[in-house]
């Protein structure tokens, strides 16, 4: 059972880039009511995908270099990399389903 990884801008290169396998990045504030909302879809994820799929949170406000590199301009937000690319993207708050489908997409 996999757990989310909480990252910085210092450990974004290793910890995403430089991943042999997917990373789902989800990038949240403290103040953000709907992160709330997503955080446990976002474990729900990790748990259910991590043998396939590694799961890492961002804050926004202290990782500026990350958020920006990934051009986040809301958050929740949500990236999904493979081979240092984004394949998919989302902002905004999404529903478990929603969230499955994005990650079935490209794991199956």
């Amino acid at each position: 059972m996999s757990s989310v990884i909480e990252i910085t801008d210092a450990q974004f290169q290793q910890e995403v880039l430089e991943s042999k396998q997917p990373v789902l990045v989800y990038f949240w504030a403290s103040w953000c009511g709907p992160c709330r909302l997503v955080s446990p879809s976002i474990s729900w994820a990790a748990e259910t995908y991590g043998d396939r799929l590694k799961v890492v949170k961002l804050e926004v406000d202290p990782n500026p270099d990350a958020r920006s590199k990934c051009k986040v301009e809301g958050v929740p937000a949500i990236r999904l990399f493979k081979d240092q690319e984004i394949l998919e993207s989302s902002e905004g708050a999404i529903g478990k389903q929603q969230l499955q489908t994005l990650i079935d997409n490209h794991l199956n």
